[in-house]
């Protein structure tokens, strides 16, 4: 099994980017898929998170409103548009799967997801 990550890179206070996750050697549309992130000094947390058919998103509260998370099964691929970014964005970027169903009190538990992608940078500053 293998997430790949990519997407991350240097982009100015209220630019935009789009991360990738691309899932190979599982069945990708049996598994919810979760972004994460880890900012130097913090606790990892969770970004956001899609159902395995994509009918229900969940995003962490500072992000609302500015990434949208998108999946295409057809391509094992998970999308996080991220808009309006902060420099309070900055940090590496980790998509995960999950067997699970994500409901709102339950799609941060980490404990939840068992593949993780390796990361991708994110630094927004001038």
């Amino acid at each position: 099994v293998q997430l790949q990550a990519s997407g991350g890179g240097l982009v100015q206070p209220g630019g935009s980017l789009r991360l990738s996750c691309a899932a190979s050697g599982l069945t990708f549309n049996d598994k919810t898929t979760g972004w994460f992130r880890q900012a130097p000094g913090k606790e990892r947390e969770g970004v956001s998170c899609i159902s395995r058919g994509g009918g229900r998103k969940f995003y962490t509260g500072s992000v609302k409103g500015r990434f949208t998370i998108s999946r295409d099964n057809t391509q094992n691929t998970v999308y996080l548009q991220m808009d309006s970014l902060k420099p309070e964005d900055s940090a590496v970027y980790y998509c995960a799967t999950s067997n699970g169903n994500p409901i709102t009190s339950t799609w941060r538990w980490e404990s939840l997801y068992d593949y993780w992608g390796q990361g991708t940078q994110v630094t927004v500053s001038s």
